[in-house]
């Protein structure tokens, strides 16, 4: 039962995301060719996906994969370059694990790299954290775990201004995490989510 409410709560996310998309599509014609990015760059990003996770004791396997919500994912950066930024991304996924919502993401530095005006790259890797989701806190749900994690992304900034842009982007995460025990749990997740950027 939790799993059809579930599928129905990311496919309505999937859905704004798309409305919101359509109505800001529009607004393109009155973009610069392009923003002012000197210094600092912040991204707030919101969207959905799809994630699959292994437990080294067998209770998850990669066989299944789920929905999964992307929020927040925030990124901080420095542009070095005109087309070159070091970042700091905070990616993460609700899943659902054993009746409880969990929170799979992580802390890590990396790079974005502007190919064109329009489209980026983007490429980090550090520590990966597995958690409670913040809205479901309790007894059985409080443990958190730390590993590893690699992220690859690529975006394209659909509307421009002097110091904003919105882009759609997708990224795909790969992490593991330690458990008690001597365990592990291993995670790969693939999102696509919008990106409202600030420089």
């Amino acid at each position: 039962m939790k799993t059809k409410m579930t599928s129905k709560k990311m496919m309505n996310k999937l859905t704004l995301i798309a409305f919101v998309l359509i109505s800001f599509l529009s607004l393109e014609q009155n973009a610069q060719d392009k923003p002012n990015r000197e210094k600092f760059i912040f991204e707030f990003g919101i969207g959905g996906g799809v994630i699959s996770l292994e437990n080294s004791e067998g209770t998850q396997t990669f066989d299944k994969s789920q929905g999964t919500s992307i929020f927040p994912d925030l990124k901080v950066g420095y542009m070095v370059k005109e087309n070159l930024a070091i970042t700091a991304s905070l990616p993460g996924n609700i899943y659902s694990f054993e009746g409880n919502d969990r929170h799979f993401g992580g802390i890590l530095p990396g790079v974005q790299y502007w190919v064109s005006n329009k489209w980026w790259i983007n490429g980090s890797v550090g520590l990966a954290i597995d958690s409670p989701a913040l809205y479901d806190v309790n007894d059985g749900n409080d443990n958190w775990d730390f590993g590893k994690m690699v992220s690859f992304g690529v975006g394209y900034e659909f509307y421009q201004k002097e110091n904003f842009a919105m882009n759609i982007q997708s990224k795909v995460l790969l992490g593991s995490v330690n458990l008690d025990n001597n365990q592990h749990r291993d995670a790969a997740s693939f999102g696509l989510s919008v990106g409202f950027n600030w420089f």
